[in-house]
């Protein structure tokens, strides 16, 4: 498996080899030693998510309250999507940057997202299927949304596909008015988190 870190510090791509024969295709998106060398740490799982979206659903921008915050190991396992984290820790140097990948049921890259991150995705197929590890529970009045379609973050959706958004992703405020709020994680609660996660 191959790892890359992605243009905003501490997210990763991990791309595992992918094994096709007559009987159709072998791949292990997850594998723990390659993870730990690279993100210093064990992934924690405390539940495993799965969606099934229709070509242009947008789910995101999600994010969670840090401490504990919820980090996400993605991979698409049918169909494809694009996959966008957002730097959205109030006094991180990269505050408001963004980096996409594509993940797809050819090459099987997962994404991880550390806590205090904002993430979405766009289905780019029809029966487009996701699947999570989360580090911690749904906990409903931790988790927060923004606007994925704010024009300021000027997020990559494909301009030929119409997203479609759940009522509640469509009321999300925009990052500003989030920031404004007092909603966002901050920089220094993450990277507390993050040293406790290396030597826990």
């Amino acid at each position: 498996m191959e790892a890359r870190e992605l243009s905003i510090a501490g997210v990763f791509e991990f791309t595992p080899r992918v094994f096709p024969d007559g009987r159709g295709v072998f791949a292990c998106p997850y594998q723990e030693e390659p993870f730990v060398k690279a993100v210093g740490h064990p992934l924690r799982l405390a539940q495993s998510n799965h969606s099934r979206s229709r070509r242009g659903s947008v789910r995101g921008l999600h994010f969670a309250d840090v401490p504990p915050g919820q980090a996400k190991y993605l991979y698409c396992s049918q169909g494809a999507l694009l996959d966008v984290v957002v730097d959205i820790r109030v006094g991180s140097p990269t505050f408001g940057q963004w980096d996409a990948v594509r993940l797809d049921a050819v090459d099987f890259r997962a994404v991880y997202v550390p806590e205090g991150f904002g993430h979405a995705f766009m289905a780019l197929d029809e029966d487009t299927v996701i699947s999570y590890l989360c580090s911690t529970g749904y906990n409903p009045g931790a988790e927060h949304g923004i606007d994925p379609l704010d024009p300021a973050l000027g997020l990559p959706w494909p301009a030929d596909v119409e997203p479609l958004l759940s009522s509640k992703d469509l009321e999300a405020p925009t990052l500003a008015a989030a920031e404004s709020a007092g909603h966002l994680p901050s920089y220094a609660d993450c990277l507390a988190r993050y040293r406790e996660l290396r030597v826990s």
